[in-house]
């Protein structure tokens, strides 16, 4: 494999980390054991089968040359050893505990960031693992098709080639110098539409302390699991889609835990970024971010849960019709049009911002309907962890997996002592919408 330039949001994400910030997704996946040994022999299996995956191999280097000073590369380490990502810890009774302690720290950025903790049940019957992906390395999807590459293998769909692209000359074809001029147009029209947009964002928001407390650099992560049924009952009732559903529970669930811990949701409405994904699940297509996403504020403040749902459903609607190249939810579009000593420089900077673009991220991330297996010990849960931004403190991650919707929630821990209690509103919440719906 040879190296390759990062991508301008693959080098935002590598720039805008600092120690109580880690730029890392994660996920934690949780099987049933076939034996007490189970946990240790998914260890031996993890770390030899990593050595096999040239995208585990990547590392990302700073570049100070002259024609990309301040950028970095993705190239693969010659000294890359499974063994300094593969983990095996003592056996635990509570996966969450391990992984919100362990989703505090921070990759190592000498080596490929990466990394897989294998968690014994104290049982003997279940083990779990939290593979960690730094968001420079890889987003979602990406991330999905590294820990795939490590999992007993399942037929999967070939993914579709990309087209060849035509060599390139030195200089641009002449005859496509107006289309060009239009493209270039278009992409200042459209940075400065999101720079307005995001500008307009903050004006008569109302947000909660809760979500936007000064940040401690400890997390806690919870699970919850939804079954998707009960979703399905609700969105062919009232309409919209399941996504749709999914982002009005959580609506629904902020309200119950702020009234509950007395802060109140009266008037509250938090922006929330809903990334939305520009790769295409079965295309192959180079490592990097491809994101957009989506800003909408969520109906906290209304107390019936039907009412909720409506309003969560036209927004997107509003959203997908106006694209996902437009408004303040497209910032990252415009890491595109930022120098990489830009981004080298401005990092720190644009890291403390996130607090004046959104308020809390809700993201969806799609899993294969095939049932995953390791060592031949099924997975049963699946909880994705989303980063948590500087000046959030919770941050919601959503996937369906084989019948059941899988809610995965980071929190900082000194904020939200009380994210269990966060967890059962959403479970609170589905029934309140299906009771809703029923009378």
């Amino acid at each position: 494999m040879t190296s390759d330039l990062l991508a301008p949001l693959d080098l935002a994400f590598w720039n805008i980390e600092s120690d109580r910030h880690p730029m890392h997704l994660a996920a934690l996946g949780v099987f049933t054991a076939h034996s007490p040994t189970a946990g240790a022999h998914a260890a031996d299996l993890l770390a030899a089968r990593a050595a096999a995956v040239p995208g585990l191999r990547m590392r990302i280097r700073d570049v100070w040359q002259p024609l990309s000073f301040g950028s970095a590369t993705r190239e693969p380490d010659a000294g890359f050893d499974p063994l300094n990502h593969v983990r095996l810890h003592a056996p635990t009774a509570d996966y969450h505990d391990v992984a919100g302690r362990l989703m505090e720290r921070p990759l190592e950025r000498g080596r490929p960031p990466w990394e897989a903790h294998v968690l014994p049940g104290e049982d003997g019957e279940s083990f779990a693992v939290l593979f960690k992906f730094h968001h420079a390395l890889a987003d979602g999807l990406r991330a999905l098709a590294l820990a795939a590459a490590v999992m007993d293998p399942i037929d999967m769909p070939a993914p579709r080639p990309r087209p060849q692209e035509p060599p390139r000359g030195r200089l641009p074809d002449v005859r496509k110098l107006p289309e060009l001029l239009r493209g270039a147009l278009s992409d200042v029209g459209r940075a400065l539409d999101i720079g307005a947009s995001v500008a307009l964002s903050g004006v008569a928001v109302r947000s909660s302390p809760a979500l936007t407390a000064e940040p401690t650099g400890t997390r806690r992560t919870a699970g919850v699991v939804i079954d998707l049924d009960d979703v399905h009952r609700v969105r062919k009732t009232v309409g919209g889609t399941v996504n749709d559903v999914l982002i009005a529970v959580v609506a629904g669930a902020l309200r119950r835990w702020l009234d509950e811990r007395g802060d109140g949701s009266e008037g509250v409405a938090p922006r929330a970024l809903i990334p939305v994904s520009k790769r295409r699940p079965r295309t192959a297509h180079p490592q990097g971010n491809r994101l957009s996403g989506y800003l909408m504020r969520l109906p906290v403040h209304d107390p019936d849960p039907l009412s909720r749902l409506s309003t969560v459903r036209r927004a997107m609607d509003r959203k997908k019709d106006a694209g996902p190249n437009r408004g303040a939810g497209a910032v990252a579009l415009l890491a595109d049009h930022v120098p990489a000593l830009g981004h080298r420089l401005g990092g720190p900077l644009v890291g403390s911002a996130a607090r004046l673009w959104f308020d809390i991220l809700v993201t969806s991330v799609p899993l294969p309907s095939l049932g995953l297996k390791l060592g031949g010990n099924p997975v049963t849960e699946v909880y994705p962890f989303a980063p948590l931004a500087r000046g959030q403190s919770l941050a919601v991650a959503i996937s369906t997996y084989r019948g059941s919707v899988h809610y995965g929630l980071v929190a900082d821990a000194e904020a939200v002592p009380d994210l269990d209690r966060f967890a059962r509103a959403l479970s609170e919440e589905v029934q309140a919408l299906i009771v809703a719906c029923d009378s």
